[in-house]
């Protein structure tokens, strides 16, 4: 199995990647903010690391055989070449044995192995340096005692020249990493919303996927402080990772903006009012997000849906009115007037139906549905080509799932279909081109 470096980050999986529990700074506000108890005793400390372990998905990166967790050996395409993943067992020859707390720190903050040499930004370290010193104790005692060590070594890495020289990092680092500051404490906000942003902006690194790259991969900021980039919106692998302000309110009376409530439910189950998570994304709840405590995932919710966040454009609503209405008629009485019209009724009317309000928890509807309306069109495309399945959690244990299209509809029918998605029930979104889909599709196969 090979999954690309980008698609590593919309998984949320690099190298330890960390995303719940612990908090920020040290003294009474750290530990006011830290959502997991201090622990008291070893096995708490043990638990602890194994939970940030299994929230983090660190497996799904670390994993190559699923019958030795955390050995390491998966390839990671890159557009640079091919990495593999590292043995993260506590084998003292060939993984992390060896490592002191200090070395284990210093990989995670700063990007720098035990034996001097830098990692590649696969792992979002520059984020990890807001990692506060009790989260990164659990997780040391957790993969240095509580999981089973594993002989198995390194393979070495593919990638071009001069890529491959690892040295050159060290520039890299100066300049996007050169300022590994833990997290601060907003005091103009609640305790909650710091816990949200410590996880969002460290723990979380939300921002390895819905951030704008740079074309070295380095994410454009790293924190909302001062900017209106932050979690703004980037295509990843084919798949678009999407803005993430401006259309989220704490509390909210309209289906087009997500409400605190509905996030939580979204990274609990995989499932909102008119859709589900797919691609990527169905990976992290399915392995991540649902595991994290109640705490976790208000306060993610609390600092996402904050008005300090919610700033930027507010995608198209799909108009409630007569045009849907008029739609869903013409298509009923075939009178097709388009080339996406009739291939919507040969391949998707009968899930999504004639109106476009699909039947949900099993089929999402397709009017004012934001990923329709998404100024990027990548994932919609990616979806029709590639398929996708619901995540399977326990609040939503059924991995429902739509098929792929793209072995039978060609690069200029899947743009006419989509298009007419696009335009229809009351939908205002940009006409798709055969030339988007060729680019998703070129992504998608060599990602297989």
């Amino acid at each position: 199995m090979k999954i690309t470096f980008d698609r590593l980050r919309q998984y949320l999986i690099p190298v330890f990647a960390l995303m719940c529990s612990g908090a920020p700074g040290s003294g009474a506000n750290a530990q006011t903010l830290n959502a997991t108890p201090t622990p008291v005793t070893v096995d708490a400390q043990l638990a602890k690391g194994a939970y940030l372990a299994k929230v983090g998905d660190c497996a799904a990166c670390h994993t190559a055989n699923k019958a030795q967790p955390f050995a390491g050996g998966l390839p990671l395409a890159t557009p640079f070449g091919t990495l593999y993943s590292t043995n993260i067992t506590p084998d003292a020859s060939t993984g992390i044995g060896g490592y002191s707390y200090d070395d284990f720190a210093k990989a995670l903050r700063q990007g720098i192995a035990k034996d001097g040499h830098r990692l590649y930004p696969a792992m979002p370290y520059p984020s990890y340096a807001k990692i506060d010193d009790s989260d990164m104790h659990a997780l040391y005692r957790y993969f240095t005692q509580g999981v089973k060590p594993v002989a198995q070594p390194n393979r070495a890495s593919e990638l071009r020249f001069p890529f491959n020289v690892r040295t050159l990092m060290t520039v890299w680092d100066r300049l996007y990493a050169h300022d590994p500051l833990p997290y601060q404490t907003d005091p103009h906000q609640s305790v909650e919303w710091n816990r949200g942003a410590y996880l969002v902006q460290g723990l979380a690194h939300c921002g390895a996927c819905h951030t704008p790259h740079g074309m070295l991969g380095q994410e454009s900021v790293l924190d909302d402080k001062d900017n209106t980039a932050f979690l703004s919106g980037n295509t990843l692998a084919g798949w678009y990772a999407p803005n993430l302000r401006g259309h989220m309110a704490q509390t909210s009376a309209s289906d087009k903006v997500w409400s605190k409530a509905d996030l939580v439910a979204y990274l609990r189950s995989g499932r909102m009012h008119d859709g589900a998570a797919f691609g990527p994304m169905t990976e992290v709840i399915n392995d991540s997000t649902q595991y994290l405590h109640d705490e976790d995932l208000n306060a993610i919710a609390t600092y996402l849906t904050s008005p300090s966040l919610q700033t930027g454009a507010t995608p198209p609503a799909a108009q409630q009115s007569g045009r849907a209405d008029q739609t869903a008629v013409a298509l009923r009485a075939g009178h097709i007037d388009s080339t996406g019209a009739h291939l919507y009724l040969d391949n998707c009317a009968a899930c999504h139906r004639t109106d476009g309000t699909g039947a949900m928890p099993a089929f999402p509807s397709l009017r004012g549905n934001a990923s329709v309306l998404s100024g990027d069109p990548a994932s919609l495309i990616h979806i029709v080509l590639s398929g996708s399945h619901m995540p399977s959690t326990a609040a939503a244990p059924t991995p429902l799932a739509m098929p792929d299209f793209g072995w039978r509809l060609t690069d200029q029918q899947i743009a006419d279909l989509l298009s007419f998605v696009r335009s229809s029930w009351g939908n205002r979104a940009a006409a798709v081109t055969a030339g988007e889909v060729a680019k998703v599709r070129g992504v998608a196969i060599s990602a297989k």
